[in-house]
């Protein structure tokens, strides 16, 4: 890649350092990208909060708490299962949902936030 910075003196030693960070961490990138992708829709958000507090649910469960019929469910818990972002557990014939471990440091600080919104317009 070509030096295309039009100012007189850019930093091509800051430059070299930024891509090689970028390089460095290109896989930690692509994991935060497909959560965040995964994340970036409402009701998926809406669930992985509710596995995050609850620590599992199943379909049933977050179907009355969402008030989505169980296929609606489903079928974002199938897409957060494919991304990767949570685990499932068979117990007889219910199935138990629960964010996987290495995402929750991830998600919580996002979920604080929520939690200190709540309580902010709760104290107004």
């Amino acid at each position: 890649m070509s030096e295309s910075c039009i100012r007189l003196k850019a930093d091509i030693g800051q430059i070299k350092r930024c891509r090689e960070k970028l390089d460095a961490n290109s896989k930690s990138f692509l994991q935060l990208g497909e959560i965040l992708s995964l994340a970036g829709n409402e009701v998926r958000l809406r669930i992985l909060f509710l596995l995050e507090e609850e620590k599992e649910l199943c379909p049933c469960d977050l179907s009355d708490i969402l008030g989505m019929t169980i296929p609606a469910v489903s079928q974002h818990l199938r897409k957060l299962r494919a991304g990767n972002v949570i685990e499932a557990r068979k117990e007889g014939q219910i199935i138990f949902y629960s964010l996987r471990k290495q995402h929750l440091k991830i998600l919580i600080p996002f979920f604080k936030i929520i939690n200190q919104q709540n309580m902010a317009t709760r104290h107004v």
